[in-house]
């Protein structure tokens, strides 16, 4: 016969409703007395049945996390492996699982979602992007089902617990480095328009521009996929104007390396030609040639608040929507030179 909870209980000389409270981590309990009844555990070689809790419970110990629709930008990009790195570590600090869903386009990640919810599969879930017009939002607050966004919510902010950074004081901060070093031909290479994180960081680089009353020159704000693939079709769009920019604001690091590809290509040298600032501030970007100024988002940090907000509004219901900001840092490496130091002024 198996070890048993009584077993462990005997052991650690508490009662078994205690060592249930345990293996649930209830904040009640006593570090003390955690710690002696997790000893006896390790004793006892006892391992908790966490399917039969969650179905006495009626809950799944799983938290969904729903992806973007492009399966490419979350294979090659990242951000990604990053951000659910920060998931993993929240769930299994509560012993909770992780279910992905995705899809080829928007209706069929609506579906994947629908399954999860209606099927009880999970218990909550967690949005890896905000959206201009989501179907999965709308959904999940009808179905008043708990569910928490990386990301600055379109709309409903007040209703929505969301994660995420102050992406205009960012790209704003990130501007004025470059304003700084002399530059004013500053281009903007963002992703898609849909996604909040693109609009929030286009308004910070415009009113970086504008408070030194530079006029916005929308030739030098180009849209592509966060891959390697569009950086590089944006310098073909950029390095092709009549009077190309002398710095980029590129909002991803692998964007980024698309660029220094394609700028070196053209014989273009960084940052004796032009000067880049990044976003993400992942590790490539630190081995790239030359090394890449990058705003640090702390992606880990990201997913791993997401998943401790999301258990909190599973362990507390019926609590106020919070936003949770983490914080950035602007990294300064060997991409970005004054405008002064290569035009010989």
């Amino acid at each position: 016969m198996g070890v048993t909870i009584k077993d462990v209980a005997k052991l650690a000389n508490v009662a078994p409703s205690t060592v249930s409270r345990v293996i649930a981590n209830n904040p009640r309990i006593s570090d003390k007395t955690k710690q002696k009844v997790r000893e006896a555990m390790d004793e006892l070689g006892y391992h908790p049945n966490f399917i039969a809790r969650s179905l006495a419970n009626q809950s799944t110990k799983v938290i969904g996390l729903v992806l973007p629709s492009s399966g490419d930008v979350f294979f090659q990009n990242p951000f990604f492996p990053t951000v659910l790195r920060g998931l993993s570590e929240g769930a299994h600090e509560k012993n909770f699982a992780l279910q992905i869903t995705t899809g080829q386009t928007d209706e069929e990640i609506l579906d994947g979602v629908v399954q999860m919810v209606q099927g009880r599969r999970v218990d909550g879930v967690i949005l890896l992007y905000s959206r201009v017009n989501d179907q999965i939002v709308s959904y999940l607050l009808e179905r008043d089902f708990p569910f928490v966004v990386i990301g600055k919510p379109f709309k409903h902010e007040d209703r929505i617990t969301h994660v995420d950074n102050d992406n205009f004081s960012a790209t704003k901060e990130a501007t004025q480095h470059l304003i700084r070093l002399g530059h004013e031909r500053i281009a903007f290479i963002g992703g898609d328009l849909e996604l909040v994180v693109t609009l929030e960081r286009l308004l910070g680089y415009e009113k970086a521009l504008e408070s030194i009353g530079v006029e916005i020159n929308n030739s030098y704000i180009v849209h592509e996929p966060f891959l390697e693939e569009g950086g590089v079709e944006a310098v073909k769009k950029l390095m092709n104007l009549v009077s190309p920019p002398t710095a980029m604001i590129v909002t991803d690091d692998l964007m980024a390396l698309g660029v220094l590809k394609k700028l070196n290509e053209h014989q273009y040298k960084v940052p004796r030609d032009i000067s880049i600032v990044s976003f993400n501030n992942v590790l490539f970007g630190e081995l790239s040639r030359p090394q890449l100024t990058s705003v640090d988002i702390n992606i880990f940090e990201l997913g791993y608040q997401a998943s401790k907000a999301l258990i909190d509004i599973l362990e507390t219901p019926n609590q106020e929507a919070r936003r949770i900001s983490v914080p950035h840092t602007i990294v300064v490496r060997q991409s970005c030179q004054s405008l002064g130091e290569y035009v010989g002024l």
